[in-house]
């Protein structure tokens, strides 16, 4: 039985933890600016820069940033497409209101507004077209869907919905812990999936079975978070998990 199975029926912890998250996704939107020092919004994941250049042969580049946020990724991305002289644009997905408007500010701030796409939706509500992006990014959002069942069909989307020889980077949090700091005892941690990292890394390749493996890292991280007002430690293994689709 994996983590995160039992239970996710339960819809008072369904509410706990998505308003823990609206909560402090909103805070972090509001006390902090996009891409200044000082959070973990500074800059966009290294990773999915590194990508981009892969997609240098291609005249027009349509992306998907799934879990947009204010746009630690997407406007980066957006300003990619624009500084090629490419025709396309990120779609950029997001369920909290605080951050599509976000997105939509800091898109008029860079000036690329023209090449985003944001998106109100949920990704469980979120439907992809077959063959539709050259790059799909998801980062620190698919442990938030509601199920392992949806997790596995949304992967199964993702891998129809990217083009031939286009790319899939997924950064997931698997054994996720949380403990309070002043006692260090153990807390339910607040995401709807906490997979085992062994786990998750079956289901993905499952998922992406026949597809090229560009990279596939394990980071232990640990740092500080606050759950209603109160210092806890959130422990995690980072997965970074890249793949190309063969060309048909």
């Amino acid at each position: 039985m994996y983590r995160g199975e039992i239970g996710m029926t339960d819809v008072s912890r369904l509410e706990r933890i998505r308003a823990e998250e609206r909560a402090y996704h909103d805070e972090c939107y509001a006390r902090n600016e996009l891409f200044a020092p000082g959070s973990w919004l500074q800059k966009p994941v290294a990773t999915v820069m590194n990508l981009l250049p892969r997609l240098d042969r291609r005249s027009s580049l349509q992306m998907l940033d799934l879990g947009c946020g204010v746009g630690r990724n997407t406007i980066p991305m957006a300003q990619y497409i624009q500084k090629q002289g490419k025709s396309g644009q990120v779609a950029a997905v997001d369920l909290l209101e605080s951050a599509i408007n976000g997105l939509g500010r800091y898109a008029q701030q860079y000036e690329v507004a023209s090449s985003i796409r944001p998106v109100l939706s949920d990704i469980e509500s979120y439907k992809f077209e077959p063959h539709s992006f050259d790059l799909i990014v998801a980062v620190s959002t698919l442990e938030h869907l509601r199920s392992i069942p949806i997790l596995k069909h949304k992967l199964n989307e993702m891998a129809a919905g990217t083009k031939p020889g286009g790319i899939v980077c997924i950064v997931m949090s698997s054994n996720i812990q949380e403990k309070r700091v002043a006692t260090g005892e153990s807390l339910d941690p607040m995401f709807e999936i906490n997979l085992n990292t062994e786990a998750l890394i079956q289901m993905l390749d499952d998922a992406f079975t026949g597809w090229t493996l560009l990279d596939r890292q394990v980071k232990a991280l640990q740092f500080k978070i606050e759950r209603r007002g109160e210092p806890v430690w959130l422990g995690s293994d980072c997965l970074t998990y890249v793949v190309q689709n063969p060309d048909l």
